[in-house]
Order: C-alpha cells, then sequence, then structure tokens
C-alpha cells in the first residue's frame, strides 16, 4: 500500500533507490528486512516518542519555579507537535479523525478515572479539566496515531476477521467495564476470554520490504500492549501521572496493566476500523525482480 504523505512518498523513493539492489534472498536480504521494520516501526511512532521526549525533558529540566506551569507547557508542547505532524504532512487529516476519537474516548476515562482515585495528576496548571490536564488526551492520540500509522505503512491485512459489530460489542463491554467495575463485578477475565475467543482464527499479514510476513493477531495486541506498557513506565518516572502506590516514591508499574492495556487494544482496533475497514489478503500476483513477497509465518 503506497504511503499516503508527500514525505513518505519522497523517503519510500528513496528507499527503494537504496535497497532494491539488496539480494532477495540470505543473511543481507533478512537483515534488510529487519532493519526496514525497525525503521517503519520508529516512525510510527513518532507522535509517541515526540511526547515521551517532552515528557522526559521537562522532568529533568523545567523548572519549578517557571512563569508557566509544567503542566501548561505540556499541553502547548502537545499541540505544537500536533500542528507540526499536520502541516509538514507527516499525518493525513484522514488519521487525524482517528485521532481526535481517540482523544475523546481517552479524556472520557481520564475524567472518570482520576475521581475515583485510580491514578494522580500532580502539579498545578489551567488548561485542564477538573483534575485532569489536557495533554493527558494526547498521550491516548499516540497509541491512535501509532495504529493508523502502522496500518498504512505495513500494509495491513487480516485473514478471517471476525465481524465488525460483534468486535464493536466486545469494545463497548470493555470500555463499560474500565467504569462499572468499580461499583459492580469486575468482567476483564472474561472480557480477555472473549478477545481470545472471537479472534481465535484471525491472523495479521504485513509486508515489511519485500516480504509479507504473518502472526495470530492477538499476539500483536499482545506485543503491542507490552510496548504500551513500557512507554507507560517512563511516562510515570517523567511524572506525567502517578498511580496511588508511586506516590511515596516511583517504581514499575505493576505488570498486571498490561491486561488493562490489552482490553484497550481490542477498544483501539474497532475506533481504527471505522476509518479503515479491515482488508482481507489481496491476490496473490506473480512476483516482479525486486519485488517479490512470499508470505511466511
Amino acid at each position: 500500500m503506497a504511503p499516503s504523505t508527500s514525505v513518505e512518498q519522497a523517503i519510500d523513493g528513496y528507499a527503494h533507490r537504496f535497497l532494491d539492489s539488496a539480494p532477495l534472498s540470505g543473511t543481507r536480504a533478512a537483515v534488510t528486512e529487519f532493519v526496514v521494520f525497525g525503521l517503519k516501526q520508529a516512525w510510527a511512532c513518532i507522535f509517541g516518542a515526540a511526547m515521551l521526549a517532552v515528557l522526559v525533558g521537562t522532568r529533568l529540566w523545567y523548572s519549578d519555579d517557571a512563569a508557566l506551569a509544567r503542566n501548561d507547557f505540556l499541553v502547548l508542547a502537545a499541540v505544537a507537535i500536533q500542528l507540526v505532524m499536520v502541516v509538514f504532512r507527516l499525518e493525513t487529516l484522514r488519521e487525524l479523525r482517528v485521532i481526535v476519537l481517540f482523544h475523546i474516548v481517552g479524556t472520557g476515562m481520564e475524567l472518570f478515572k482520576t475521581d475515583v482515585g485510580s491514578w494522580i495528576y500532580e502539579g498545578d496548571g489551567l488548561l485542564r479539566i477538573g483534575g485532569v490536564p489536557l495533554y493527558s488526551g494526547f498521550m491516548y492520540a499516540a497509541v491512535g496515531s501509532y495504529m493508523v500509522r502502522v496500518y498504512r505503512m505495513f500494509d495491513l491485512r487480516f485473514e478471517r476477521y471476525p465481524r465488525r459489530w460483534i468486535t464493536a460489542i466486545l469494545a463497548a463491554l470493555i470500555y463499560l467495564n474500565f467504569f462499572t467495575h468499580h461499583y459492580v463485578v469486575d468482567a476483564r477475565y472474561p472480557l480477555l476470554v472473549g478477545i481470545v475467543v472471537v479472534f481465535a482464527r484471525t491472523w495479521l499479514q504485513f509486508r515489511v520490504f519485500r516480504s509479507r510476513f504473518r502472526m495470530p493477531l492477538v499476539v500483536a495486541f499482545l506485543l503491542v500492549a507490552i510496548f504500551i506498557w513500557l512507554a507507560e513506565n517512563i511516562a510515570t518516572w517523567a511524572n506525567a501521572w502517578a498511580y496511588p502506590d508511586q506516590l511515596d516514591g516511583w517504581h514499575l508499574v505493576s505488570v498486571a496493566k498490561l491486561g488493562s492495556w490489552f482490553l484497550l487494544m481490542m477498544v483501539s482496533v474497532v475506533l481504527v476500523a471505522w476509518v479503515y475497514p479491515p482488508r482481507p489478503p489481496g491476490p496473490r500476483l506473480p512476483a516482479e525482480p525486486g519485488r517479490a513477497e512470499p508470505v511466511t509465518s
């Protein structure tokens, strides 16, 4: 699938001029695929990486006596990052629709969760709703940005993707449980089982450079959840927010949070599928010299 922004088209053209001479098989071919995979993942993470860089930078060097509160600076920095992404065509307006959805869904959860004490935002600031600084929505937007960019850059295809109305119901129940489990029985474990059952037969296909690869979609959910958990540890160390057990001193976020992020992946997938309907694998075309795309498991 062709890149959707002019910047990415230029990068893609340069990359192909540089890499098309690489052999079709052997160690060098495998190394090429691995390096391209890492570079694409890094490019997909550009919004989240910029946000983490600002969080860490202000944690280390922002003065407590500054005229502008750190939380307000983070809001302005997040807005600036978003504007740069759009103005310099690092992100499409279609992708921006998904990111706005993540803002809305994430901010709604933040308002409730901070009210019941699930986590806390420290520090002062004017750019906030209740106890939630407005930069919090941009952290959910970073997840949305990553997912839509990965969808596009890796030309994601899905084998035996379940009916979207089923996934929408499951995602709605998961989102609802994030609120209701404070008052009634927590259904996260049945919901986790539900994800595994619904997506048990679904495989993800993705193209790196020449080759297409495949993996169970549930495994992809888990890998992204682990990645977000690692980013969450950096963000909490940078005092973006804190869990109650971190108020007396920072330590690693509980591994149990992986379950929450795994559940959130289901909500995220449904939001992305609203703009980018899941596509089945395309027809197998005759291989062209230098463009072979074998599917490997």
